[in-house]
């Protein structure tokens, strides 16, 4: 059979694509090379309700995990913070349940999903997978980071990340957890599902995360470890074209995950949707000029955050453990009732430049930071 679309990896990103073309009743199929929608669940899962509302997508039962009352950040010293999250509306997903979610609305619109089939080549009429030669008119790669790893290297990070049971776990508070030694250029977090039971994670440049993440959980506590996913995640923003002749690339593998957390529940979820749109109208017009309407919008919406975001990057990886205790000792309880009312969890930068900025803490990182701090400040 031919299709209009063939998309390649059914994770959020391209079952949202699939939900918005079927629904202007083109013929799009999803490919998804595991075994089942929603696997490996490899992602925190934290999102917030208004980006939910802009996916279109309301949390069945069996899709919301859990809501977020707080986040606490620590730093190497031990000392901390906690963060107010309910104004910004925190959730954790199921990413399993959610992705399964998704994938039934693209399906009701009618989408054609296929698993345990994936993309070999991409051809001249269409695409050759493991399941034989398919003819379409676009192809959209949505196969998460593996599709960024060959090009590039230095833009990912290894990770681990381990669903755990134990007494200690707060079910209403996540926790970041920073040190620059032990998680180089990113950190260790706990995201609480239900009670007692938490996705653990560490993440870090040049480190072994299976033993990085034991040695955590070992001063963590008692536990017990139900699930352990070992996965690549990707840092250094969006690709240049998301848009290369009829091949259109979305999500993870157009880099739009966070360059601060790799999240991308949101910011990939979206690049689906505009993209899915975008191609839409293309099959309905034939103007080659509707497909690159889909980067300009991206861009229109997360472009300077993320040019933002990866500033700020670049300026935590090159603080030492030293002066991260010492931007912490300057935070006042004013600095953090501002972040908790104003902040954003989409849309945090603000959040970080306010942090990074406290009065008392410049003087100990403005050597290391120099004017690229006084950028994110402005």
């Amino acid at each position: 059979m031919d299709y209009d679309v063939v998309i390649a990896g059914g994770s959020v990103a391209g079952l949202l694509c699939a939900r918005e073309i079927a629904a202007k009743n083109h013929k799009v199929l999803v490919i998804e090379e595991d075994y089942e929608i929603g696997t490996p669940e490899h992602c925190g899962g934290v999102v917030s309700i208004p980006a939910m509302d802009d996916l279109g997508v309301i949390p069945m039962r069996a899709t919301l995990d859990n809501k977020i009352r707080s986040a606490t950040i620590v730093a190497p010293s031990g000392k901390s913070f906690t963060l107010d999250a309910r104004p910004q509306q925190v959730i954790v997903l199921d990413r399993r349940e959610f992705d399964k979610q998704i994938a039934h609305q693209a399906q009701v619109n009618g989408a054609e999903i296929r698993v345990k089939s994936s993309l070999r080549e991409i051809t001249k009429d269409g695409v050759r997978t493991s399941d034989g030669e398919i003819k379409c008119k676009v192809v959209v790669d949505a196969r998460g980071v593996s599709s960024l790893i060959h090009k590039d290297r230095t833009g990912t990070l290894q990770s681990a990340q381990y669903e755990v049971f134990a007494d200690w776990i707060d079910k209403e508070r996540i926790e970041v957890h920073l040190d620059q030694e032990k998680y180089p250029g990113f950190f260790a977090w706990v995201i609480p599902t239900r009670r007692d039971e938490a996705k653990i994670g560490v993440a870090g440049r040049g480190i072994n995360p299976a033993l990085v993440i034991e040695e955590f959980l070992k001063k963590k506590g008692k536990h017990s470890t139900i699930r352990k996913i070992f996965a690549p995640i990707w840092i250094k923003g969006p690709i240049k074209e998301f848009v290369t002749g009829n091949v259109i690339t979305i999500g993870d593998a157009a880099g739009q995950a966070k360059p601060t957390t790799a999240g991308g529940i949101y910011s990939s979820g979206l690049g689906g949707i505009l993209a899915g749109r975008s191609i839409s109208k293309f099959l309905d017009s034939g103007k080659e000029s509707s497909l690159s309407e889909y980067q300009k919008k991206w861009t229109g919406k997360f472009g300077k955050e993320f040019e933002h975001m990866l500033l700020a990057r670049s300026l935590l990886e090159r603080l030492d453990n030293k002066s991260i205790d010492s931007i912490f000792d300057s935070i006042t309880p004013k600095i953090l009732d501002e972040i908790s009312k104003e902040g954003s969890f989409d849309f945090h930068t603000t959040s970080v430049a306010k942090i990074l900025g406290v009065r008392g803490s410049v003087k100990a990182v403005q050597a290391i930071l120099g004017n690229e701090l006084r950028r994110l400040l402005n």
